[in-house]
This record gives structure tokens, sequence and C-alpha cells, in this order.
């Protein structure tokens, strides 16, 4: 029997100081539903990991591409330096225009362009898995400290996870194409491969807690609260680690106040926020306020980043 009781539980600190804290970290992953600020909250942990660690790079693999919007600067698939920063790059990328980008490379006069066409019509997901890899050897030549994971909406976040599969598919499929093995398919082996090994290695890396860790973002209302808990169950299906949820857009009216609309919300918010608080209460679960305008722009992005370091606590008049 626990010799603690209920009233002795303390819940953990309500801030994201233990990722920053976490210096063996190497990937991190924000996740959450669309609209929830998924994009604002990986943007602001990012300003803050740049205040500890030597390099920091964001990456938004959100076809979407909310980054340039965020930060106020074009971004593309070369990691370029956020403008007012020494050590802080972004780069957006979208997997399935890498792959396209590859075929139409590979396709000069050979026909490996066309057997990926094949391999793509044949196998669902191994165009991505095949762009996926591709970003990722890039990636792994680059000598940054920590990279930070701006995802797509949960439906993609941890379709990466099942890439080694649907490229171990691909490798099968090519071997049953035997036209006596001619060069591009030989080439195209090769090229499987070397993309399915990277796979494996960062998706074993993906799995232990000391390198990888998930942020979940949702807002306080039952949608996002079901996501939430479907994606968190899944991140534990894959064995990855999470243990920081970011809670957005909540209100804090002012005592007194006398906004019906705000009362109603804020009630409702509270609700969801109870049962966050239950379900998850070995995790360090970030309340962040809804603000008065949008966040948007570094000056900005760097004052709303101060609050997934020091709780916020709410004007008391």
């Amino acid at each position: 029997m626990s010799d603690f009781s209920d009233d002795d539980f303390q819940p953990l600190d309500p801030t994201l100081k233990n990722v920053l804290d976490q210096d063996s970290l190497h990937w991190i992953f924000v996740g959450g539903k669309g609209g929830v600020g998924k994009t604002t909250s990986s943007c602001s942990l990012a300003v803050q990991l740049a205040k500890v660690r030597e390099s920091v790079l964001l990456i938004s693999t959100d076809p979407a591409h909310n980054l340039s919007d965020a930060f106020g600067q074009k971004f593309s698939k070369e990691a370029t330096l956020v403008n007012g920063f020494e050590n802080l790059y972004a780069m957006e990328i979208d997997p399935t225009s890498s792959i396209q980008e590859m075929i139409e490379q590979s396709d000069q006069g050979n026909g490996m362009g066309n057997m990926v066409q094949d391999l793509a019509y044949a196998i669902p997901g191994v165009d991505e898995a095949m762009g996926f890899a591709e970003v990722m050897k890039q990636v792994k030549t680059m000598s940054y400290s920590v990279v930070v994971f701006d995802t797509a909406p949960t439906g993609h976040t941890l379709r990466f996870l099942s890439f080694p599969t649907v490229l171990e598919k691909a490798l099968e499929k090519l071997s049953f194409w035997d036209d006596g093995h001619d060069a591009n398919q030989e080439d195209m082996f090769a090229k499987l491969e070397e993309m399915r090994s990277v796979i494996t290695e960062v998706n074993n890396q993906f799995k232990n807690p000391s390198i990888t860790t998930f942020i979940c973002v949702c807002i306080s209302e039952f949608l996002s609260l079901y996501e939430t808990e479907r994606m968190i169950q899944e991140l534990t299906s894959y064995h990855i680690d999470t243990h920081n949820i970011i809670v957005n857009q909540l209100l804090f009216p002012k005592d007194g106040s006398n906004c019906e609309h705000c009362g109603v919300r804020h009630k409702m918010q509270q609700k969801y926020l109870e049962q966050i608080n239950d379900l998850y209460e070995d995790f360090h679960i970030v309340r962040m306020p809804l603000l008065t305008k949008e966040v948007r722009g570094t000056e900005d992005i760097k004052e709303f980043s101060k609050m997934l370091v020091e709780p916020y606590h709410p004007p008391t008049n």
C-alpha cells in the first residue's frame, strides 16, 4: 500500500523546462490537430531551445507550411538562418514533392522513375516513405544539437514509423519483378535498401526516450481532447516518449467580468482541463492563454515563448 494519499500528490511543473533541461534530446516532435496552435508552439519551443543549445533546426513536415507565416520570413527545403538569431535555422519540406524531384532526377534516359511510380501504385505510402528517407538522410548529415519537427495534423503524425515496413515490401516486390535484374532495377534496389536502413536507424532513435520526445498540443475542447488521447495511445504503442501537453487558447476572464460568452466558454474549458489533469497526472501540462492578437513575427514568438518556461498568471483585476 502506498504511503501517500491523494492530498500529497503534487502535479508536475506546468512548463516545458524539463525539455530544455534534457541535454541528450536530439529529436523533438510537436503535434496535434489542425488549428490548435501547433506551429506557434513549435516555433516558440525552438526559440527557447536556441537559448540553451548550441544549434537548433526547426523542420516543418506539414504541407501547409506555416513556419514562413509565423516568422514572417520565407523558408525553403534548405536550412535557413532565422532572422534575429545566430543558432536557429528553419526549413520547410514536403516529403511527397521530394520524391517527385527524385523521380525526375533519376529518370534521365533510364526507367527508374517509372519503376518508382509502379511501386507507388503497388504499395500505398512508398512514395512518402522514400521522400521521408531522402529528408532524413539530408538531416543526418547536418550537425545540429537538436531538431524540432512541426508535424502535419494528427492523421499523418506517426505514419513515418511504418515506413521501414513499407520499404521492406517495396524491396520484396522489386525482387519479384525479375526481368533479369537490369541495371535500373539494381540501382533501384540499392537506393531502396539504403533508404530502409536510414529510416530504420532514425526510427530506433525515435523510440529512445533519452534522444526523442513528442509534445502534444491541444485546446480545451472535447474533440481536441479525444484526438490527444488517441495520439498518446498511438505514441505509447510505438514506444515513443511523451510527457508534455500544451493546452492553448485558454480564457481567463477577469474578476467581475460581465461577458456572458467568456464565462460560459471559460466554464467549458475548465471542465476539459480538469479531465486533462485527471487523465495525464504524470505529464507536464502547460496552460497557454488566448491572446487578443495573432502571434506573428519573431518578436511575438519570443514573447509567447516565455510562457512555455514561466507559468502564465492571469492579471488579478
